[in-house]
């Protein structure tokens, strides 16, 4: 699927098949697959994306090797609970784990078992309708994000508004979809975490925070009625949103008032990172990566960057981009990104 198609996850998209169940293809120069987000494991870095492809680097990006994997689906995030425990969640429902950074991975939901969980959640007639739904359309919705406490306990979230929570690293799960608000069924882009404060941002301008660790959630009030692409949370409740047509918006209250942040190009913003020194990268489908210190976006190099779809800060300062050119490191101006 092509990036662009991934980050507005369309409605009637075609069946997954068994791509679900089938091993993921070893291939030569795995770091120029398409690939959608990366993470550090420790000093290691795993990146996943199209095909199920999976890719690990040892130095920071400059060499790469792929890992086993037991899908061929889109992979869409990844996130590291530490050094050694990580989750990846994609197409077809599906969620895989890893206890050796990245190294081997087993998949523990998939879309038939949503359905399944679902079904047997639903306590209202729109609920148990929507369950027999997924359940008619087989594997075919992707989960977009996910959120990682610890090696036992996750949320993930994905188009139609699917939301489920583990507390065992998978073994078993609880879907959510019933106290989430979003009674459209709106697909979920982004989730983020700060302690037990949770933002959730999805199409339309859905928009949802949780206090209380992802046990309730409470709708706020979107600045803008297209789809969040990105976004990030701080400790002290700042709260940063980004997504269709450069639209950047920044809260200084948890989400209850909103300024907007001009950016210098506009295009949708497909991703947002924290950098080393603690400011906030961006991304946008132009291919221009740039950064917010202070009230100020502006672009970190005028070398446009192929469809980025991930931004992953580096310990040097540098920046690894993810995108249909597989890792590419920002190029670097006078010994700075």
């Amino acid at each position: 699927m092509a990036l662009s198609l991934w980050l507005a996850w369309p409605v009637g998209a075609a069946p997954v098949g068994d791509a679900w169940q089938r091993p993921a293809l070893m291939v030569r120069q795995p770091e120029r697959s398409v690939l959608l987000a990366a993470a550090w494991a420790g000093d290691r870095i795993v990146a996943v994306g199209e095909r199920g492809i999976v890719v690990v680097s040892d130095d920071a990006g400059g060499q790469w090797r792929q890992s086993p994997s037991p899908v061929s689906v889109t992979l869409t995030m990844v996130r590291f609970a530490d050094a050694k425990n990580g989750v990846a969640v994609g197409h077809g429902g599906t969620v895989l784990i890893t206890t050796d950074a990245g190294a081997t991975w087993q998949r523990r939901l998939d879309g038939r078992r949503i359905a399944k969980l679902a079904k047997d959640a639903a306590n209202t007639p729109e609920a148990r309708k929507d369950a027999e739904r997924l359940e008619a359309d087989g594997p075919d919705k992707p989960l977009l994000d996910v959120l990682v406490w610890d090696a036992q306990r996750m949320l993930v979230v994905g188009a139609y508004g699917i939301a489920l929570q583990t507390s065992d690293a998978g073994a078993t799960w609880t879907p959510c979809m019933g106290h989430l608000p979003n009674p459209k069924g709106l697909h979920w882009y982004v989730a983020r975490r700060a302690g037990d404060v949770l933002l959730l941002a999805g199409e339309q301008g859905l928009l949802a925070r949780s206090d209380d660790g992802g046990a309730t959630f409470k709708p706020l009030a979107s600045p803008y009625k297209g789809s969040w692409f990105a976004g990030e949370i701080d400790a002290d409740g700042r709260m940063l949103i980004a997504g269709l047509r450069g639209n950047v918006w920044r809260s200084s209250d948890g989400g209850a008032s909103w300024a907007a942040i001009p950016s210098p190009v506009p295009a949708t913003i497909t991703a947002t990172a924290r950098a080393a020194d603690g400011s906030t990268l961006l991304a946008s489908q132009a291919g221009i990566v740039m950064k917010l210190q202070h009230d100020a976006i502006a672009p970190l190099s005028s070398t446009p960057v192929p469809m980025p779809a991930a931004l992953l800060a580096r310990r040097d300062g540098s920046v690894l981009t993810l995108g249909v050119a597989g890792a590419v490191p920002l190029p670097m101006t006078g010994g700075r990104p």
